[in-house]
């Protein structure tokens, strides 16, 4: 059975202190294993030891099958394959600080189903909101909180509404949308971090897309100065925000939120109307995402302080 959400203690606007842009960072470009991927994506973590998650695409010309293979990524530069069993797509979306993951699996005109993975076991987890035809999971504490979100209208989850949820280490969903969410388009969690603090994104009733900050019952927007919409991507265990926002343009950059201050940034080899987005940071300010080249692939990135 579905519980209330806990009462709402207050609703604030970020404040912004002043926006500047990046300088002498460290960046890494991540390719798929066989490094023949037109689409290779970070999507969480790193985390303490330096492991991120993600996915890329492979398409078997023999067979003609799209697959989406997930995998872990050390801080080493090993891959390790992550494919749940049977699923043709398989998407990591993050890795907490013992070796938990979570992500999502479907295959082709099934539902995406979330799941946890640890010790090589795989957990699967749908959401018990009523109606909802698909689940998405965001990330997990180290003491076992799930973040997530449910898809109430399409079971490939590329439009809403959707619907952000809490699972207690009980196993007991708390579903919630900020303040001012559009209920015809909803919320999005997209991580959690080890204190239980969950960033993600919404529509709002002004018809754009806002990030939030929801933290010991408090909900807080978060807008990049001057964007049209903004998206909580990721968020470490100091309260640092990554993520994306773009105008009405559609061009879309990378930012960091550290301590009331705005960056923004991209990968050097970064361009077209994709351009990049922040999707993971840890303690140690490294940052991960994924961007567009020249060509149009899509790559992985790792930003090194």
């Amino acid at each position: 059975m579905m519980i209330k959400l806990l009462r709402l203690l207050a609703i604030c606007s970020l404040a912004v202190l002043f926006v500047s842009t990046a300088w002498a960072q460290t960046y890494t470009t991540v390719h798929d294993p066989n490094d023949n991927a037109g689409v290779t994506e970070l999507i969480g973590g790193p985390n303490p030891q330096g492991t991120s998650v993600g996915t890329y695409l492979y398409y078997d010309e023999l067979s003609g099958v799209l697959y989406w293979h997930g995998f872990a990524l050390s801080s080493q530069g090993v891959f390790i394959p992550i494919d749940y069993p049977g699923a043709l797509y398989t998407q990591p979306g993050f890795i907490s600080s013992n070796g938990f993951v979570t992500g999502n699996y479907r295959s082709p005109y099934l539902p995406w189903h979330g799941f946890v993975l640890h010790g090589g076991q795989y957990t699967t987890v749908d959401s018990d909101y009523p109606g909802a035809v698909a689940t998405i999971l965001a990330g997990i504490t180290p003491s076992g909180e799930i973040a997530g979100y449910s898809c109430l209208a399409d079971i490939r989850c590329n439009v809403g509404p959707f619907k952000s949820f809490i699972i207690s280490k009980k196993g007991v969903f708390t579903h919630f949308d900020p303040p001012g969410t559009d209920p015809n388009f909803g919320s999005t969690a997209s991580v959690i971090n080890a204190s239980g603090a969950i960033v993600g994104a919404y529509t709002g009733t002004d018809g754009f897309q806002h990030g939030y900050l929801l933290k010991n019952g408090r909900y807080t927007t978060v807008d990049y100065p001057g964007a049209a919409n903004t998206f909580c991507g990721g968020m470490n265990d100091q309260g640092d925000i990554v993520g994306a926002y773009w105008n009405e343009d559609q061009v879309v950059h990378s930012y960091l939120l550290s301590h009331g201050v705005f960056t923004s940034f991209d990968p050097p080899d970064s361009i077209g109307n994709y351009n990049s987005q922040a999707t993971g940071i840890n303690n140690a300010g490294i940052i991960i995402g994924l961007y567009q080249d020249a060509y149009y692939n899509v790559f992985g990135y790792i930003r090194t302080p």
